[in-house]
């Protein structure tokens, strides 16, 4: 009799909830959908209905989720009214869902959808989305392997002047007649860093030419990792110009890894040693302007690099010759003169000016009412 009353209760008050929503004018959300989200890992699930009417009184929505077997949950917060769609992306792979869209009134009223069928996520192999993006990469490659093919079979390659490189041979031979050493910083980016990898390469082509002049190379380094590496590069160097003896490994060696301590210490080496020519190239901090403002006490020929733009100002302003950005990339093109170096170098150059030129072109067309370009990038997620 108590089981039978209190099946009773419930029902009266699930009458009296759905009269409550209905006499305010609330109705349940339709055309509720689950469906599994295209193009991603499969570790997310999208349900879509149909928008309310402006005078549904509906103030918001809150998602609920069964996984098979269980009860309902709420994910997510309530979202606005006017939402018609919500990714799931909290779910795991190989369980199905069902959804349930609830919607608010500004009472409190609450009224439910009908649930969906179970939905599992699923990964795709290939994100149809990203197709143009694909045939661009595809053409980017293809021009750079051209213009590689094109530098091997004997044309020039022309690459602009850039003073900071033309002066590398200039303050290599100033060292050599002053008898004086060459110091090279790389900086406090780690090995997976940029802008460390093209100070690295650098330094390999300026190794080859202190050891055709031999002239000492003191390099300190703030990263262990970093330090073997050079050493192997700089070694090798002095191999392909057939001095190995000249190789001194004691020159390349650990300092610190602490910022400051490490600009301390280069400091002190700048003061006490006086190298003739000053390298500053790779990732640097707030201590670049410490290290190249005492370069230019003692001297010295510096030519600094960096793809940091809070930095570059310091080397603009404390040293000879500074290479902004992609030009201490392009550095190991320009100093080795490899066929392979160079026509990636004008691959790459062509890709730039396609892009530009594809944004002047949709500056104009947008400004002339013609957003065709706009929407296709749009579509390109």
């Amino acid at each position: 009799m108590k089981k039978i009353i209190k099946c009773l209760m419930v029902y009266l008050v699930l009458c009296m909830s759905i009269s409550i929503a209905f006499s305010q004018g609330l109705s349940p959300p339709s055309n509720v959908t689950a469906v599994d989200t295209p193009n991603d890992d499969g570790r997310s699930v999208t349900i879509q209905w149909d928008a309310a009417p402006e005078d549904s009184g509906i103030s918001g929505y809150q998602i609920l989720r069964r996984i098979a077997g269980g009860g309902l949950e709420e994910i997510g917060e309530m979202l606005p009214a006017g939402t018609t769609s919500y990714v799931d992306a909290t779910i795991e792979k190989g369980n199905a869902y069902a959804y349930i869209v609830r919607a608010v009134s500004d009472t409190g009223a609450t009224v439910d959808s009908e649930e969906t069928a179970p939905v599992k996520g699923t990964g795709e192999w290939f994100h149809t989305g990203k197709i143009p993006l694909f045939v661009a990469m595809l053409l980017f490659s293809a021009a750079i392997l051209w213009n590689i093919y094109d530098a091997r079979s004997g044309k020039e390659v022309f690459v602009r002047r850039i003073p900071g490189l033309e002066a590398v041979d200039e303050a290599i031979g100033r060292a050599t007649e002053m008898g004086r050493s060459i110091l090279y910083v790389l900086g406090l980016g780690g090995v997976d860093n940029v802008a460390t990898i093209a100070s690295m390469t650098i330094l390999g082509q300026i190794a080859r030419r202190t050891a055709d002049y031999e002239t000492p190379l003191r390099v300190p380094c703030n990263d262990p990792i970093v330090l073997n590496v050079i050493r192997e590069m700089v070694r090798t160097s002095y191999l392909d110009e057939g001095r190995p003896d000249a190789y001194n490994e004691e020159n390349i060696f650990f300092l610190t890894d602490s910022q400051f301590a490490y600009a301390a210490g280069v400091d002190g080496m700048m003061v006490r040693e006086k190298p003739a020519a000053v390298f500053l190239q790779g990732q640097f901090y707030a201590e670049s302007l410490l290290m190249a403002e005492t370069g230019n006490s003692i001297g010295a020929i510096q030519i600094a690099g960096t793809d940091s733009e809070h930095q570059l100002p310091f080397f603009i302003a404390a040293c000879d010759y500074t290479l902004i950005g992609e030009e201490l990339y392009a550095a190991t093109a320009y100093l080795s003169k490899d066929p392979m170096f160079l026509g990636s170098l004008r691959g790459q150059d062509w890709g730039k000016v396609v892009i530009f030129a594809a944004i002047v072109l949709g500056v104009i067309l947008e400004l002339s009412g013609v957003g065709w370009i706009t929407s296709f990038l749009q579509r390109v997620r």
